[in-house]
């Protein structure tokens, strides 16, 4: 059975690590154009270094959770896809091998002059700053693979594509309010099962033709087994 799943920030959130859209998230302390747009980066480099430094730090302190896991675990009897708003690397800490990160992936850099459809990717250690004059090896300033308002999502026809062929959809901890990203929940032409585990119904969704759990991932994802199990024997 092919699975594409799509997750947001409340996947992560269960693991420790803070959000922006939380009543006690990381806009509360930061306006979004101070740290999350191309603008910010051309006119203050510094300050978006040391906001993406110390949440690159924090992956550290965090692990995977019942959430991630059982997804991993979904790999053993299916063609699992998933497709992440996310940037960190819960995903793939708990043995998860296909993973689309729309919106980039904070422990690694790129240069600030790189094409944005092949950049020169580099792996940095969690506890490694990185600082104006850092440079990749063509000569340009390292910054964060992150997506920012204002740039191209990485790989949104990929996720396009995966949503459309998959055979059941499951969409986990997200308030359904980032564009595009948002939209993969209404590519699935064909539905033959979606499944929604979600702490709330996000606003404006209609869920009809949905299997719902409103209640936490680290709760809610680990019942997915057995759901498609009951599928697969009718």
């Amino acid at each position: 059975m092919k699975i594409a799943v799509f997750t947001g920030a409340g996947i992560s959130a269960e693991s420790g690590i803070a959000t922006f859209r939380d009543s006690n998230g990381l806009w509360n302390n930061h306006r979004p154009e101070d740290v999350a747009t191309i603008d910010a980066w051309h006119s203050n480099p510094e300050l978006l270094l040391q906001f993406y430094n110390e949440r690159r730090a924090q992956l550290h302190t965090v692990h995977p959770n019942a959430a991630h896991f059982a997804l991993a675990e979904l790999e053993k009897d299916h063609e699992v896809s998933i497709i992440t708003q996310n940037v960190d690397d819960l995903h793939e800490r708990a043995g998860s091998t296909n993973i689309l990160h729309l919106h980039g992936e904070i422990a690694k850099m790129i240069g600030e002059n790189d094409e944005p459809s092949n950049p020169n990717v580099v792996d940095y250690p969690y506890n490694k700053d990185i600082k104006l004059g850092d440079m990749t090896p063509a000569g340009y300033q390292l910054r964060p693979k992150i997506v920012w308002f204002g740039e191209m999502v990485y790989g949104m026809l990929d996720a396009q594509q995966i949503v459309k062929q998959a055979d059941v959809l499951i969409v986990i901890g997200t308030s359904l309010n980032v564009y595009p990203a948002a939209s993969l929940t209404n590519l699935y032409a064909t539905p033959k099962t979606k499944i929604l585990v979600n702490k709330e119904q996000p606003s404006g969704m209609t869920v009809g033709d949905w299997i719902t759990l409103i209640e936490p991932a680290t709760t809610g994802v680990p019942k997915i087994r057995g759901i498609l199990n009951d599928l697969v024997a009718k």
